[in-house]
């Protein structure tokens, strides 16, 4: 029997256009995005059909609509019977996770998302900032070169994705600075990344803070289906040690690539990445799920009936 672990996408993997085949014909997910728009006092449907990007990209409304549209596919998955060993989701994705654990219902988890992106946004106004991918460099070096610039509380780690992936944190000044020093040093390449701030970063600490105040009242439930967390990279059980890491990993680096290692350790042999994008599933190939894994996309129905196909 297969071992099967969900994983959720976060910024990053949009489209305009995601969730397309939801719209009009799955009553639940419409609820969600129903729910979403009355929260950020958007058309998010309009927003997520036809754009613009710019728009699209802003964490209040991105945040809730990619939760929405990765819980839509999940609930047709788990509708055909497919149960996974573990659920896991990359930074925004871990919320969406919150959802497919049963930690949070599906509406918690898209007002959770919601206020998550508010908080982001406000912080990310005050700093010219965002993210930067840093390719086939080694993160001992990158870590010297870290060091070297004397910067810690404007660039840093905020995402170690595989052995060759590194993502990084800050102000634009010291993103430049660290992208020229790559260059200079002809040890790899960097890549801005189309997020709008600086998450996991230091910068912000406020959201971090205020989201920590706004989630004390929340109820979180033991998780039905393990949750494997970004800040520690393995499962937890507990739901205020669950809330406690989930909103501070707003300034808290996400260990994927440890998480991967954590997937492996399960015996984990069938990965479905539900949401839009083919991010995460990449990734896994980069950290050594190889031909002996099946990989699969859910970011259309004909997704979810391949999956049915294949996996059910």
């Amino acid at each position: 029997m297969a071992k099967i672990a969900f994983l959720f996408p976060g910024q990053g993997s949009q489209e305009i256009g995601m969730g397309r085949d939801l719209f009009g014909s799955d009553t639940h997910f419409t609820s969600l995005i129903r729910l979403a728009s009355e929260i950020t006092g958007e058309d998010l449907e309009a927003l997520c059909l036809r754009g613009p990007d710019k728009k699209l990209m802003k964490a209040k409304y991105l945040q809730p609509l990619l939760t929405a549209v990765s819980l839509g596919y999940h609930r047709l998955v788990r509708q055909a019977g497919i149960t996974p060993e573990c659920v896991l989701g990359h930074s925004l994705g871990e919320i969406t996770s919150l959802g497919a654990s049963g930690i949070v219902s599906d509406e918690d988890a898209v007002r959770i998302a919601a206020k998550r992106g508010e908080l982001m946004d406000a912080m990310a106004a005050n700093v010219d900032g965002g993210m930067m991918a840093v390719l086939f460099v080694p993160m001992v070096l990158v870590e010297e070169l870290l060091e070297s610039m004397n910067c810690a509380d404007r660039l840093v780690l905020a995402n170690d994705t595989a052995a060759d992936q590194i993502v990084l944190s800050g102000d634009s000044e010291m993103l430049d600075k660290f992208a020229a020093m790559v260059m200079e040093k002809k040890i790899g390449k960097t890549k801005k990344l189309l997020v709008s701030g600086p998450w996991h970063s230091p910068y912000m600490k406020g959201a971090r803070v205020a989201f920590e105040e706004w989630a004390e009242p929340l109820m979180f439930q033991k998780p039905t289906v393990p949750i494997v967390l970004n800040a520690i990279a393995r499962p937890d059980t507990h739901p205020s040690t669950i809330k406690h890491l989930v909103t501070w990993q707003l300034t808290s680096p996400v260990f994927w690539r440890e998480s991967m290692e954590t997937l492996k350790h399960m015996g984990i042999d069938t990965l479905l990445e539900i949401g839009p994008g083919r991010v995460l599933s990449g990734l896994a190939r980069a950290n050594g799920f190889g031909k002996e894994t099946r990989v699969f996309n859910v970011n259309n129905l004909r997704g979810v009936e391949t999956v049915i196909k294949e996996v059910a």
